[in-house]
């Protein structure tokens, strides 16, 4: 019986997903579906997740949300967090810690002509699949800074607009960056005052939670005295992650859901308390160092190759062009001897083509801090090149 209901469950999604957020609700509040018992529910509901593991056919999961309520209150306990279960499904994903056991592998295309950048979920282990569409992002130039605005819609990338993330701003130079969350991180987050918040706040939709600038990365890069032979150096300070979130039993922020219409639709995870670590004047002050608990990635060290006559780094074949812009990240012990927590890699960036640049990440961080922290590669650097 049970098999039965997931293939008549699976024809009606495929009508379902024509319909808007009204009409799902509309038909799904009064078909026999809603009316199942819910240990059957459960059951249908639970192997539908089991059985749709990866993208495209994931979308089911998503589909099986917007049914009705009751549908939605019991998908949102069976999905996971991507720290727990390695997967991005609902849009929230991407503002929420990796996994611990592995490398999520994405990648970046970018466009010159309209200086915008888009990040995929890679669905193969090849480097050239279509991918799952995650994130989107686009540079504007101004007098004394950088900007990149990052959205969940290509089609919309405006500071006012329901779809904004957040964005990534860089000083004169290029040296400097700070990552701004579009909402809070945690419970306690400070936010930045500025015209841009004042626009975003004029266009929201929801107003449980406020919509604005709170910085939650700050990253640097250091005078490379070897000019174009030598790697860069960067350093990533993550103000909404505890250092001790990638010890045992640590714990990373994660945030439970995005503050736009249709918010019902994705699922709600508890938000974890962690210090916050505000570097306010990080733009245009000195290079700081560790502010107290928060957590700092390095760029791990190349090796100089006597044979090919350059500074390499072994990605295991997820790079395969030497470009200045490579890096992979890993956490600093700032305060102790170097454990093997130290030595896992946590963020990873290389080129494969003109365009195209791999992007792998796990826990502590998010695809969000990720791709921002990857921009900021992107940017000129006056000083360090």
């Amino acid at each position: 019986m049970t098999i039965k209901c997931i293939a008549r469950l699976r024809s009606r999604r495929v009508v379902q997903d024509q319909l808007d957020g009204s009409d799902q609700e509309a038909v799904g509040g009064g078909c026999c579906w809603a009316n199942l018992p819910q240990e059957l529910l459960r059951e249908v509901l639970l192997r539908i997740e089991d059985s749709e593991s990866i993208w495209p056919q994931r979308k089911n999961v998503v589909a099986c949300a917007g049914v009705c309520r009751s549908w939605r209150v019991i998908v949102k306990e069976i999905v996971k967090v991507p720290e727990l279960s390695g997967k991005l499904t609902f849009p929230i994903s991407v503002k929420q810690p990796g996994p611990k056991d592995c490398l999520l592998q994405c990648f970046i295309k970018r466009n010159r002509s309209t200086q915008t950048y888009h990040l995929y979920l890679g669905l193969t282990n090849a480097l050239t699949d279509d991918g799952k569409f995650l994130l989107a992002a686009r540079k504007s130039r101004r007098p004394t800074c950088t900007d990149y605005i990052i959205s969940i819609r290509a089609e919309d990338m405006s500071k006012g607009s329901s779809t904004y993330v957040g964005k990534l701003r860089s000083n004169f130079l290029g040296t400097k960056f700070t990552v701004f969350d579009g909402q809070p991180p945690h419970a306690g987050a400070k936010m930045t005052k500025s015209r841009s918040s004042r626009l975003v706040n004029l266009k929201q939709v929801s107003p449980r939670v406020p919509f604005g600038n709170y910085p939650i990365t700050h990253i640097s890069y250091e005078l490379n005295m070897l000019g174009s032979r030598g790697p860069r150096k960067m350093q990533c300070i993550m103000d909404s992650i505890p250092a001790t979130s990638i010890g045992p039993g640590g714990v990373a922020p994660t945030q439970a859901e995005f503050s736009f219409s249709k918010v019902d639709l994705f699922p709600s995870i508890p938000i974890f308390h962690s210090k916050s670590a505000g570097m306010e004047n990080f733009l245009s002050g000195p290079l700081s160092g560790q502010k107290d608990g928060a957590l700092v990635l390095r760029n791990k060290a190349p090796r100089w190759h006597e044979q090919l006559q350059c500074w390499c780094l072994n990605f295991h074949g997820r790079v395969t062009v030497a470009s200045v812009k490579n890096f992979q990240l890993v956490a600093s012990p700032e305060n102790g001897p170097a454990g093997p927590e130290h030595e896992k890699i946590i963020l990873q960036f290389g080129k494969v083509g003109k365009d195209l640049f791999t992007m792998d990440y796990r826990y502590p961080i998010s695809a969000f801090q990720a791709f921002a922290i990857c921009l900021s590669s992107f940017d000129t650097k006056i000083a360090c090149e």
